[in-house]
């Protein structure tokens, strides 16, 4: 009884250890990763139906060869390290690597190892499994090459929106998109005329000498080169011998002998705002089909900023060469009009010279007022010239034509108005007018006294569409007034001067004080 219960016992235990074996090789035989065992010299002893699909090897075409096979020779080394851990009983952390296909092409691959035991415990190999992280890899490559060519863009971005130097802007372009494309070299062509028609002016190189270009003389507007620059768009060739444009142009009917070889080819405009085409980028490698749709979106991206900094550089310099016109023409002028003021400054001392000999038998008193018109005269003069005889201040002009008087009783006169400008030669008549009225004023009106005052005032009116600068001069608390018997030289003068110009002067001999009003256009 006791020996048949000992027998059951065995036959189920055999038989769980069966199932065990059955479910654990379904489990290899239905897994999606390759599933494979070896001996610790490497000889691979098992191989599951997931690495025929990964590897392209059939089970007794491999069974029994090298676990080397499948793994290429600069990671060979790799497996050595595994080898001896696993022997001595370490653990292995599953890590990731390249392994070879039948075919000679490459797969990527996260590897778990474990050793194979005896019952006794005896390490006697090793099973690895291996999972397809192709996908998983190509799209963290392409992160990585997105991140980079972004990080090419930004830095793009950077050096062209902080320079102004167009030499720098384009070479840094080149270079920037000859690195983003993988070309083996970059080129960026000035749109120029030439004296026998249109040409195209290399500019800057990268990836190659510049006596690769420069011997072969200023490359012509040949089929396949020139419709970059007659707004054509981008040109992709994955193999530009192949394109029928392609050999028609004289004197070379292709490239000529000894140029930098090119297979694929990308040109790519750069347009300025106005839609004129500045120039092309161009970029050639020795292989076919170099160049695909996202490299050509990335260079167009480049070459849009390329031409956004291009026009910034060209206004800039056409500012400076403008500003530098403007200051050569400032100092110009100030020469001109220092020369000016000289040249009247002499005339104005001659003419006093010559009065000082005319009225030396004349009252001193007529000749200190002759003198004091041309010292008036040669003031407002200093004036217009320091303001260009373009137009000036009223209400500084009328300070300055009073500035003696004030001087000579301070505190007597007043002065209220807008800041409006008025020509230089209007200007002028109104200080001579101001002169001899505060003179007048001086000698026989309201500051000959120690208690008269004088109001000017002034405005900006409009009579038929026209504005004109009316100034009034009042005097109060002088002595009192009384119409002259005769017209004075120095009224004289200021109406007909001011008629002369379109203007006007009107003067009230009241009682209390002068009254006049100048009025001149504006």
């Amino acid at each position: 009884m006791r020996e048949t219960l000992v027998e059951d016992e065995a036959a189920q235990g055999g038989l769980a250890v069966r199932e065990s074996a059955a479910h654990l090789a379904a489990l290899v035989e239905g897994s999606d990763d390759a599933i494979i065992s070896k001996t610790l010299d490497g000889t691979i002893t098992s191989w599951n139906p997931a690495a025929e699909r990964m590897f392209g090897y059939r089970a007794d075409e491999i069974v029994g060869r090298s676990i080397l096979t499948l793994i290429p020779e600069e990671r060979r080394s790799e497996e050595t390290a595994i080898i001896e851990r696993v022997r001595a009983g370490e653990r292995v952390p599953p890590f990731e690597t390249v392994r070879r296909r039948k075919d000679g092409s490459l797969v990527d691959l996260s590897i778990t190892v474990s050793p194979v035991r005896r019952a006794d415990g005896t390490i006697i190999g090793a099973s690895k499994i291996a999972r397809d992280i192709s996908e998983r890899k190509a799209v963290e490559a392409q992160l990585a090459r997105q991140a980079e060519r972004l990080t090419h863009l930004n830095r793009a971005a950077l050096l062209v929106s902080q320079d102004l130097d167009l030499e720098r802007i384009v070479q840094a372009v080149t270079d920037i998109a000859t690195e983003l494309s993988g070309a083996r070299f970059g080129a960026f062509f000035y749109n120029v005329l030439g004296d026998e028609g249109e040409s195209y002016l290399l500019f800057s190189l990268s990836g190659a000498p510049r006596e690769a270009f420069e011997r072969f003389g200023m490359p012509r507007n040949t089929a396949v080169f020139d419709p970059t620059f007659r707004e054509a768009g981008t040109i992709r060739s994955d193999d530009i011998r192949k394109d029928p444009r392609y050999g028609l142009s004289a004197p070379h009917h292709g490239m000529p002998e000894g140029h930098l070889p090119v297979v694929s080819y990308l040109a790519v405009p750069v347009i300025s705002r106005s839609g004129a085409v500045l120039g092309g980028l161009f970029f050639g490698h020795d292989e076919p089909a170099m160049f695909n749709a996202e490299v050509e979106e990335l260079v167009e991206a480049v070459a849009a900023q390329a031409a956004v900094a291009m026009d910034n550089a060209h206004l800039h310099e056409a500012a400076r060469v403008e500003i530098a016109a403007r200051v050569k023409a400032e100092e110009e002028l100030q020469l001109t009009l220092a020369e000016m003021r000289h040249r009247v400054k002499n005339t104005l001392a001659m003419v006093q010279a010559i009065a000082a000999q005319t009225f030396r038998e004349t009252p001193a008193a007529e000749r200190q007022s002759f003198e004091a018109r041309v010292r008036a005269l040669s003031d407002a003069h200093d004036l217009l010239t320091e303001r260009h005889w373009g137009t000036v201040s009223a209400g500084e002009m009328i300070e300055r034509a009073l500035h003696a008087f004030d001087k000579m009783k301070p505190g007597r006169i007043s002065l209220a108005g807008p800041d409006a400008e008025v020509p230089a030669s209007r200007a002028l008549l109104a200080a001579m007018g101001l002169h001899e009225l505060g003179t007048n004023a001086v000698k026989y009106g309201a500051l000959s006294g120690d208690a008269g005052t004088v109001a000017v005032e002034w405005d900006m009116v409009n009579e038929s569409g026209r504005d004109r600068l009316r100034l009034r001069w009042s005097e109060q608390g002088g002595p009192p007034v009384a119409p002259p018997a005769r017209t004075g030289f120095g009224t004289r003068m200021l109406e007909r001067a001011l008629r002369g110009q379109g203007g006007s002067a009107a003067i009230e001999f009241r009682p209390e004080g002068v009254c006049c009003t100048l009025e001149l256009p504006a």
